[in-house]
């Protein structure tokens, strides 16, 4: 259940990374499962928030936005630093520094919005969702980057990280002078993603995702090491490019619509979801997902979920090394052998989704850091 409105309306702004998954969640009609990638959108103006966000027609940005921002970007990159879409944060800044606070839901915007902070041009608190901030970092290049990095994030009222291992790398980097940095654990709708029994298993093997830290080689290895075995692959088409020839019992899909997503993980008997090593991606969302919907997952344990989304392997999931053909192997084959092991662990999935990692349990969170952040006043002119 969400949290009861703030007395007074907040009035927040919220960035998105512009794509095609999030315009299409736009589109759709206020609760629908699509418009998860909105970060609690829906949820937000429920609860009494008024909100705008850059994806609005009137924040496209023109010509003035782009020209400064190609100068920007050229700025940033000569100087050894890590750039964004400063266009979209430009076009947006009129009606942002408007706002009682602003809600930057990646870092593609984030990176902009904080180093525009630090030059002054950014007004209310930000509360900053970072996907990966510390891989990027590592491509900084020189100390001036790095101090005026860090000078930029340490201006920040918040920063919300999705795994305890960017919270405890970004913590570290910005010090006890820091801003407020949280580990917040991601949500799943429960109603939407939940076990289907009438729906019977097409594929042994599914593994689903975006995100460029997917190890859809190695699935692809496991594969060859299980040719009886009939597998399926649903990927960007990012991830799909770099993937060599697969062997013949996979099947890749690639750029698939939500719905496809959640049929795929129905007609799965496992879902598997290796991952190279990182900070903030354990396959999060499809990870959420799949248990939601009672399925027996293997994923690979990361720093992104070691900790925080009450993982117990052999109880409710089964967790594998990074990187590790054999483990990967043993786990996927011990579940489509045991059928009954397989069910109890999808079961107990299920259990532990609808317990602690809800959509509404997600949103709530995300509410209660922007309601502190806005602080006792809102801005209404």
């Amino acid at each position: 259940m969400l949290e009861p409105a703030p007395r007074e309306p907040v009035r927040a702004f919220v960035l998105y990374r512009d794509s095609p998954l999030r315009r299409e969640a736009l589109r759709a009609p206020a609760g629908d499962p699509s418009r998860y990638s909105l970060y609690g959108l829906d949820e937000l103006a429920h609860s009494g928030f008024e909100l705008r966000h850059d994806l609005e027609p009137e924040f496209e940005p023109g010509t003035r936005a782009n020209a400064a921002a190609r100068v920007l970007d050229r700025t940033v990159r000569l100087g050894g630093g890590y750039s964004g879409d400063f266009a979209r944060v430009l076009a947006s800044l009129s009606e942002l520094n408007r706002s009682a606070v602003v809600y930057s839901t990646v870092d593609t915007v984030g990176i902009p919005l904080a180093l525009l902070g630090r030059l002054g041009r950014v007004k209310p608190p930000v509360v900053y969702a970072a996907i990966g901030l510390p891989e990027r970092l590592e491509q900084l290049r020189g100390p001036a980057a790095r101090r005026l990095f860090a000078g930029a994030f340490r201006r920040l009222h918040t920063i919300v990280a999705y795994g305890w291992g960017e919270v405890e790398e970004l913590r570290a980097w910005l010090g006890s002078d820091g801003p407020r940095i949280e580990f917040v654990a991601f949500g799943v709708d429960t109603e939407y993603f939940r076990p289907e029994p009438s729906v019977q298993p097409e594929d042994d093997l599914v593994s689903v995702g975006a995100d460029p830290r997917r190890d859809f080689q190695l699935v692809a290895e496991l594969a060859r090491r299980l040719p009886e075995r009939s597998f399926r692959i649903v990927a960007s088409a990012d991830n799909a490019r770099v993937l060599d020839a697969l062997p013949a019992n996979v099947h890749l899909e690639v750029d698939v619509p939500f719905a496809r997503v959640r049929a795929c993980l129905l007609r799965a008997r496992v879902v598997g979801l290796p991952v190279l090593d990182n900070t903030y991606s354990g396959a999060t969302t499809t990870l959420l997902q799949a248990m939601a919907c009672g399925k027996p997952v293997v994923v690979t344990r990361t720093a992104a979920i070691a900790r925080g989304y009450d993982l117990d392997d052999g109880v409710n999931c089964r967790l594998v090394p990074p990187g590790d053909p054999a483990a990967l192997e043993h786990a996927v084959a011990s579940l489509l052998d045991d059928h009954r092991l397989a069910a109890g662990l999808g079961l107990r999935a299920r259990e532990t989704v609808e317990r602690n990692l809800t959509w509404a349990g997600y949103a709530n969170e995300i509410r209660r850091l922007l309601v502190d952040a806005a602080g006792p006043t809102t801005v209404s002119g």
